[in-house]
């Protein structure tokens, strides 16, 4: 018995160890910033290189967005070693299992990591046998400030209709003996105050949810055995900057110091208690060890393994999401935490400025570009990285309903697609230049104007995640119970004003004017508004049936009778019943397949989601790879296995950086974060899908792609597969009841 209990640890253990990340390393240092492998934890990332012997690291933090809602980064970090690195034994390593980067020649260390629970960043340094004296630098180009140059206007919500004038206010940086405190201070007015008053709802301003007033975000360098030695000055890439230095104390062979972040609203003197109590926390012992069990237990959630570049990088890209985990804030579709100097993303192009630049805005979230980042989180697991974009749209919507209430008089969220991360449009596509008698509550965007569907995407996250893992979403329900109300009362209101009917002769919603994302303008009954009322009125239904919420239920049952449906043509999904014209070059017809999962494998129409897939003119005319595109996905939900092999290659291979999963910029930025979430739904697509309460296994994996997986799927169910050979050599479903819902 002895024997069969040890065989059967030995055994456990094995496949605990199997379902390890494999490491990540160089063998030589970097050029650049460009050249920088992702560190992080919590809320915190970090780019880390070596270049010229320097260890250097940019450190950014979820949320930290200034008065013109910039997301900056909270500085660059220098450590030179009066020892230096051997470079024929050199190796930058990504220890993806333990969540940590490491720099090593075999003699020397530099450890860097974050605590999970707690916003601090440790490093450590270690020699085997010699001393060495450690400098560490804190660099900072926010040190007056800054007009924003034109191009540069981008990384603010203002975009191409920034005021003359415009700046990136200086940061306040204290140099003491012991360490350097740096922080940056918002005022009460900021960009949320102008753009309140462009969209004229001064007469509710005191009602809303304003998240940058008087933000203070930052942090300080400590460390016990360091002093101060004095400033310095110098240029990085096209930025100036200013130094503070601190220099060990002796020669040893430990060294060690902290940087502890804070964020708040409120004043500077609250900021610094916050500081100090979480310096207080620190217990450098536990706190690692805490932090390595989190970064264990987040690789057993989930896996896939295999040889191929798309698997590797489905692995990296997923340690780069999990850096988030913990935020108040979402990840950024546009570089996430993970963004360098805007000169080495497209050398070609004016991109002379500083680290703190990404194109399309730190504040305002692209809401179709978001999604793809957040969708694999539910067969991944990590519900606990999801939580950061409902909570997003939790803490929003409100200020939509206001928008509803003041322009049209009824109910409902009106959640646009540029979306400020205080609910209203974004300031630029909003419009400034507006004709008198123009609809107050509309954007004034040719690529924009009526789109406010994509929000219903985030609410069906959050009944999915509910449904996959059984999580507490009523704090949700209102929510997505006011994004579907607005839908209903906003095309009553619409149709009133045209005429004496609300609704068309068959009792059905007339969604006119509408939008089939960004591209089909002018849409009446866009086909992805109404796949994604029809999916999410039903499955909220089922939800309201669950808790026996009956008033609920009374709501959506007539609601469910006003919905119009997918149009179909000529054997082919239609992007509408009608549109205006063509604006953009998304293939909103497909939606139906995904997100919205009224067609595919297992499911009834195949033949002519596959038809429209393989031969609707604009479908194959926007056909692509590249960022957000979601061709991948589609052909893989449709159990196309060669197109979905061929696109997957393309979009999970290597990016153009030194970095493989640093994709980009494609339309957005690098890294680009929405590139890399829809290869992640493309690959798990190809590997597990669920119809209903079948669970379809390498519906459209090549068989000679030898893989091993595990993921999730609803009922708090997980499957682990491997195929082998051409031969599936291992199923697992947990728990065992689903094992008999297969499909091979």
């Amino acid at each position: 018995m002895k024997k069969l209990l040890f065989f059967c640890f030995f055994i456990h253990c094995l496949l605990v160890v199997n379902a390890q990340p494999k490491d990540y390393e160089w063998r030589t240092p970097s050029k650049n910033s460009s050249e920088s492998m992702p560190c992080g934890g919590g809320d915190i990332g970090m780019n880390v290189w070596v270049e010229n012997g320097d260890v250097l690291f940019y450190l950014s933090r979820s949320g930290s967005f200034d008065e013109n809602n910039t997301l900056l980064k909270q500085g660059r970090f220098r450590i030179h070693l009066s020892v230096p690195f051997s470079m024929s034994s050199f190796r930058q390593q990504l220890k993806l299992n333990e969540g940590y980067v490491q720099v090593t020649d075999g003699q020397k260390w530099v450890q860097i990591w974050v605590d999970v629970y707690k916003p601090v960043v440790h490093v450590e340094v270690s020699c085997e046998k010699e001393r060495t004296d450690v400098e560490v630098t804190y660099e900072s180009w926010r040190t007056r400030d800054r007009l924003i140059a034109s191009r540069e206007r981008f990384q603010t919500s203002y975009k191409f209709a920034a005021p003359k004038g415009l700046a990136t206010k200086r940061d306040s940086i204290m140099a003491a003996t012991d360490g350097v405190t740096f922080f940056h201070q918002n005022g009460a007015e900021t960009i949320f105050d102008a753009t309140v008053a462009q969209q004229r709802m001064d007469a509710v301003k005191d009602r809303l949810y304003n998240p940058i007033k008087n933000l203070v975000f930052g942090g300080r360098l400590h460390g016990n055995q360091f002093v101060y030695k004095g400033k310095t000055q110098g240029r990085y890439a096209s930025s100036d900057y200013e130094g503070w230095t601190y220099l060990s104390k002796r020669p040893s062979q430990r060294h060690a110091f902290v940087i502890t972040l804070a964020t708040l609203q409120g004043s500077v003197d609250e900021w610094q208690d916050l500081l100090k109590q979480t310096e207080r926390q620190i217990q450098t012992k536990r706190d690692l060890k805490l932090t390595r069990d989190w970064w264990h237990q987040f690789w057993q959630r989930s896996y896939v393994e295999g040889n191929s570049p798309a698997i590797r990088n489905y692995t990296l890209f997923r340690y780069m999401l999990a850096c988030n985990s913990r935020g108040q804030w979402p990840t950024k579709f546009n570089g996430g935490l993970f963004t360098f100097d805007p000169e080495y993303v497209n050398p070609a192009k004016e991109y002379q400025l500083s680290p703190d630049f990404r194109n399309w805005g730190g504040g305002v979230h692209t809401a179709q570009n978001q999604r793809l980042v957040y969708w694999p989180m539910l067969k991944n697991g990590d519900f606990d990285l999801l939580k950061p974009q409902l909570d997003f749209y939790l803490h929003i919507y409100k200020n939509a309903e206001e928008r509803s209430r003041l322009y049209w008089g009824h109910e409902g969220a009106c959640l646009t697609e540029q979306i400020e991360n205080y609910g209203l449009p974004c300031y630029p596509e909003y419009g400034t230049k507006r004709p008198a008698g123009f609809d107050p509550g509309m954007e004034r965007n040719a690529w924009l104007e009526y789109e406010w569907d994509t929000c219903l995407e985030f609410c069906m996250m959050a009944l999915e995640a509910h449904r996959y893992h059984g999580m507490d979403i009523e704090a949700y329900i209102p929510m997505i119970h006011s994004c579907l109300r607005f839908f209903d009362e906003h095309y009553q209101y619409l149709a009133n004003q045209r005429g004496a009917k609300r609704l068309d002769g068959n009792g059905k919603l007339v969604l006119y004017p509408g939008s089939g994302g960004e591209t089909f303008k002018g849409a009446y009954n866009a086909t992805s508004t109404v796949a994604a009322l029809r999916t999410v009125t039903t499955a909220l239904m089922a939800y309201a049936k669950e808790q026996n919420d009956t008033s609920l239920t009374s709501y959506l049952l007539p609601l469910t009778s006003r919905l119009p449906d997918v149009t179909v043509r000529d054997g082919m999904i239609q992007p509408a019943l009608h549109y205006e014209r063509v604006q953009n070059v998304e293939t909103t017809q497909l939606y139906p397949v995904f997100p919205w999962r009224m067609y595919g494998v297992g499911r009834p129409g195949l033949e002519v989601a596959r038809n429209t897939y393989q031969n609707d003119s604009l479908a194959l005319k926007f056909r692509s790879h590249v960022g957000w595109k979601q061709d991948a996905i589609w052909a893989a939900c449709l159990g196309l296995t060669d197109e979905a092999t061929r696109l997957l290659e393309l979009k999970m291979g290597d990016g153009p950086h030194r970095f493989p999963a640093f994709w980009g910029p494609g339309y957005d930025w690098t890294p680009d974060h929405n590139w890399g979430g829809s290869g992640m739904i493309a690959l798990q697509e190809m590997l597990m899908q669920e119809v209903d309460d079948k669970i379809y296994l390498f519906p459209a994996w090549p068989r000679n792609h030898n893989v091993r997986f595990k993921l999730h799927a609803s009922g708090n169910t997980t499957v682990e597969a491997e195929l082998k050979d051409g031969k599936v050599v291992h199923v697992k479903a947990t728990p065992s009841v689903r094992q008999k819902d297969l499909v091979y």
